[in-house]
């Protein structure tokens, strides 16, 4: 019983004293023993290690890359048109001993070297214009398509690269300087993007719009130009081509004309007054309809062929002159009636 408590208080100490007084290296970090403050051991190979319990303080740093996300910054650029610029940064830890003396914790290394980083980057920024910043440049827009070709220098570099690349230089020159001296090295900085500031974006689009509308405006004149031009071509070529066929007709026409005379004169001079009775025929159909009545003298012209087959005048006899009635009614339809004068008044005298 007696050695029981002894022994439990040799436990305990031992379960506070080791983790107090082990540590361990991983292959990936530095660890910076410091011993109120100041620097008494850096160890950079892996292991278990020992060190002063409740005296020393392990400080364990990565060695491996860092990265950063700066805060998204507005920075004005050439032309003082400001842009929301969003990046990261990366680094390594190449001198434990320097980093802890300036910065003691990789806490306030980010804060330092995130402040350094967004003042390279708006030095470089405000150099450069919007279109390099971006790293492109606006070729058109088609429909919901909009065509960007990337911006190089004169060097062949893209713009971009060449302004994170100038901020890079300019951010390990301070860093590495005699007065910071941060025991760090920059490995890459990077523009995630650039936009306009929330407080602008509203004006910028109403600007856009604006464009887009006045572009629309362009195009809608240029294609009811093109629609009346169109319009004009085409009533042109309809009249020439209407004008050439009444022309063609009228040809037509007058040839058929000349041609009908031309048969009808053979006509008349082969029969001429075969021509007579059938114009005569058709004179009766036009002027003899149902229901006509017509008082006429009987030597009239319209009945010398009812009066006669060769169409003069003689009284050879009324059954002649009925049956030249009857078939001239037969030809023109039933329904008509004619009444016939005689010149002179049969049986008249000379007063006796």
């Amino acid at each position: 019983m007696k050695l029981l408590v002894p022994f439990l208080i040799l436990i305990i100490a031992a379960v506070i004293v080791v983790p107090q007084a082990l540590y361990t290296v991983d292959e990936t970090q530095y660890v910076v023993v410091t011993r109120f403050g100041e620097i008494q051991n850096i160890v950079r190979t892996p292991g278990l290690k020992v060190k002063a319990p409740f005296v020393d303080t392990a400080n364990v740093l990565d060695k491996r890359i860092l990265r950063i996300d700066v805060t998204p910054t507005s920075m004005p650029d050439q032309d003082n048109q400001f842009l929301e610029v969003d990046a990261y940064v990366r680094y390594r830890i190449e001198d434990p001993r320097k980093f802890i003396e300036r910065l003691r914790s990789e806490s306030n290394a980010d804060s330092r070297i995130q402040q350094i980083v967004i003042a390279a980057l708006r030095d470089e920024v405000g150099r450069s214009t919007q279109p390099e910043i971006i790293g492109g440049r606006l070729i058109g827009i088609e429909e919901d398509r909009t065509t960007v070709e990337p911006l190089v220098n004169e060097q062949g570099v893209a713009t971009r690269a060449a302004i994170v690349d100038r901020a890079l230089k300019t951010a390990n020159q301070i860093v590495k300087s005699a007065e910071n001296d941060f025991g760090v090295d920059i490995v890459d900085i990077r523009i995630k993007r650039a936009d306009f500031p929330g407080a602008t974006e509203a004006n910028i689009f109403n600007r856009m719009r604006t464009e887009r509308s006045v572009q629309a405006q362009r195009l809608r004149a240029e294609g009811q130009e093109l629609y009346l031009q169109r319009i004009a071509d085409v009533d042109r070529q309809v009249e020439i081509i209407a004008a050439e066929a009444d022309e063609t007709a009228n040809q037509l026409r007058g040839e058929g004309e000349g041609e009908a005379i031309r048969i009808l004169a053979e006509a008349l001079e082969q029969d001429p007054e075969f021509f007579a009775f059938r114009r005569s025929l058709e004179a009766y159909r036009a002027v003899l309809s149902d229901n006509t009545t017509l008082v006429l003298p009987a030597d009239s012209d319209l009945f010398r062929y009812l009066q006669s087959s060769t169409g003069e005048g003689s009284s050879d006899s009324e059954d002649a002159l009925e049956g030249l009635l009857s078939l001239f009614g037969s030809l023109i339809g039933g329904g008509e009636s004619f009444m016939m004068e005689d010149p002179e008044p049969s049986g008249a005298t000379d007063g006796s």
